[in-house]
């Protein structure tokens, strides 16, 4: 018997001021006790909606509309909550998309812990500290934090906290909702390994969620595809990655490449997932799709079974039923559709920019007290490079290392406690910790930055318009149709398209990657000189990836900007960045043109970061 089954499940939103839309429609599957299950997709897929049906968390106006989910023997579909509070914990646990929200800020970690082991087990008192002790280790934390608050914590350790959570009680299953989006690749990878072996060891299955197709691939043993609601592909990983079936799922390998090559492509998928709200007549991915043929126009193909698995795709079962040798050809692994490429050429060429900031020196100290003692914490040490007009600089390393902290000092939010920042503007040199008032003001108009985290970056009370509007209407005075107009472009820029689906919207009826695609539109409302971006694209699926990557590249090429790119991601720097810095316990341990730091890295550091690239070729 299947531990969790999931028969023909569709989710409703009924919205009081917008049209409702199926989030989630007729989608089946099973799940075998001790299976690891991955399932990708687009942000706004339905993955997170069908994530929060399976563990009946669904909010208002959301509501399972049809078909069943029957939970080791047990219809949990419509179970008591009463009910539900037993299994939760227990024998269902999860770890959610943002690790920012996830945790009570006003009570310390250990006490968190305390209570779901006390609430859920019969462990008491140091067999509990034995246990959180345990389970720090699993999740590469030190001890010290044990008893610190959330906000103490880097947005990776916050997630290693959710998970050692989820895992707390030996769970039969997890749901891994986007588990690893705040975390380094290095901690990515040791900890999704930890959460295989513990997985081997206590047989609890997963699903886990994400956009991010090489660590699917990597972990999974069976991956769903999951494309405008609906299950597209189910197949094997290895036999998804040989011939995948779909020509989504081959859109989304086609955006991965090799960051050590001279020229790096990556393919991605044009357009956007269809209006759920709207009828949808044919096949949902044909306008999007460069293999459809009529019949993709007219019916809407079923999930049937092909090669190792399933698709819902007529070209490919017709491809199949020809043995490829018919009028469709033969079935293909790539996706042929628009590219982004990076040479190595391009990236010498935007080193000879002026310089627009630079860091001299600079350390940062942190100090917390408690009691009568002091502890000092060295975030970062004698850190010095230089930011130029359209060049791109990738600032990289672990969570913890100090990037962030960089970050907040470049834009005049913390100051460092010695060196100093000195930016080059129309006024000649300038300290950044010299900066008040309106010369901040100002300043902050010449210098924006992209925040990490989407989930607590937006304003929950205000719609998405206003939000692009004020610093339209603050920097450059538009009023009325000129500021409706500038707020639909900036949608139509980082592709929240059509715009008037999201004028009105608020912050939490958006996905995680949509949410983060305001707050860059946000960042380019007032036409920045500099852009700090930290994790700009660590929210968004794949295919979003690379056209965000591109429009901040031609953002470079066309206005002159520079921007601070700050990721643990080295695909994405190679794609976009000109230069990389390497940071590593705040100091800088390797510097250089991206190309030769990749190729031929020095510090030992920066080989483990490249070692540890996810890669499902």
């Amino acid at each position: 018997m299947s531990l969790l089954e999931v028969k023909d499940l569709s989710v409703r939103y009924e919205p009081r001021s917008h049209r409702a839309l199926d989030a989630v429609q007729d989608v089946s599957f099973s799940i075998e006790p001790g299976e690891f299950v991955g399932l990708i997709g687009e942000s706004g897929s339905g993955k997170t909606t069908l994530g929060t049906a399976l563990l009946r968390l669904l909010q208002r106006p959301g509501r399972i509309s049809g078909g069943s989910i029957t939970f080791d023997g047990t219809d949990i579909t419509h179970l008591p909550e009463d009910d539900l509070r037993s299994l939760r914990w227990r024998d269902i646990s999860t770890v959610f998309q943002s690790s920012m929200n996830s945790l009570n800020p006003v009570v310390r970690v250990e006490a968190q812990f305390r209570d779901v082991i006390e609430q859920h087990s019969q462990l008491r008192g140091e067999a509990v500290t034995a246990r959180i002790r345990e389970l720090f280790d699993m999740v590469i934390i030190d001890h010290k934090f044990i008893g610190a608050y959330p906000h103490e914590l880097s947005g990776g350790m916050r997630q290693r906290v959710n998970l050692a959570l989820a895992l707390a009680l030996e769970p039969k299953f997890v749901l891994l909702d986007e588990p690893t989006t705040g975390l380094d690749v290095v901690v990515q990878h040791s900890i999704l390994e930890n959460v295989r072996r513990l997985q081997a060891e206590q047989g609890f299955a997963v699903l886990f969620i994400s956009h991010d197709i090489g660590t699917v691939l990597d972990l999974s043993d069976r991956i769903l595809v999951m494309y405008a609601g609906r299950i597209v592909e189910e197949q094997p990983a290895a036999a998804l990655l040989a011939e995948p079936l779909h020509p989504y799922s081959k859109g989304l390998l086609g955006s991965y490449g090799d960051p050590r090559a001279e020229t790096v492509r990556i393919t991605y998928v044009p357009g956007r997932p269809p209006d759920l709200s709207l009828p949808i007549v044919g096949c949902r991915f044909a306008p999007r799709c460069p293999e459809r043929i009529a019949r993709c126009t007219e019916t809407d193909p079923p999930l049937v079974p092909l090669g190792a698995g399933e698709a819902a795709c007529h070209v490919a079962q017709l491809q199949r039923e020809e043995g490829g040798t018919g009028e469709h050809g033969a079935p293909t692994r790539t996706f042929e559709g628009p590219q982004f490429v990076k040479t190595a050429e391009s990236s010498t060429r935007a080193l000879r920019g002026d310089v627009v900031l630079s860091v001299e020196d600079v350390t940062k100290v942190f100090s917390r007290r408690r009691g009568l003692t002091v502890t000092r914490t060295e975030a970062v040490t004698d850190a010095s490079f230089v930011l130029r007009k359209g060049e791109v600089t990738a600032l990289v390393g672990q969570s913890g290392s100090g990037k962030s902290t960089l970050a907040r000092m470049i834009t005049g939010v913390d100051r460092p406690t010695s060196g100093r920042i000195v930016f080059n503007g129309p006024d000649g040199e300038r300290e950044v910790a010299g900066f008040r008032g309106r010369a901040l003001r100002d300043y902050r108009s010449d210098v924006q930055m992209v925040f990490q985290d989407p989930y607590s970056s937006i304003n929950p009370a205000k719609r998405i318009g206003y939000i692009l509007a004020r610093p339209l209407a603050n920097y450059h005075g538009l009023k009325g149709d000129a500021l409706r107009q500038r707020v639909e472009e900036l949608l139509e820029i980082v592709a929240l398209t059509p715009s008037d689906r999201f004028v009105n919207r608020y912050g939490y009826e958006l996905s995680g990657g949509q949410r983060q695609r305001v707050i860059i539109a946000k960042a380019l409302a007032v036409d920045p000189q500099l852009i700090v971006a930290d994790e700009p694209i660590s929210s968004l699926d794949v295919s979003i990836r690379a056209e965000i990557l591109e429009l901040l590249n031609d953002l470079v090429q066309t206005k002159d900007v520079g921007i601070l790119y700050i990721t643990h991601d080295l695909l994405s720097a190679r794609m976009l960045a000109d230069e990389v810095i390497v940071l590593n316990e705040g100091r800088i341990v390797e510097q250089g043109e991206t190309l030769q730091v990749i190729r031929n890295p020095k510090d030992d550091y920066t080989r483990t970061l490249i070692d540890a690239i996810p890669n499902p070729f």
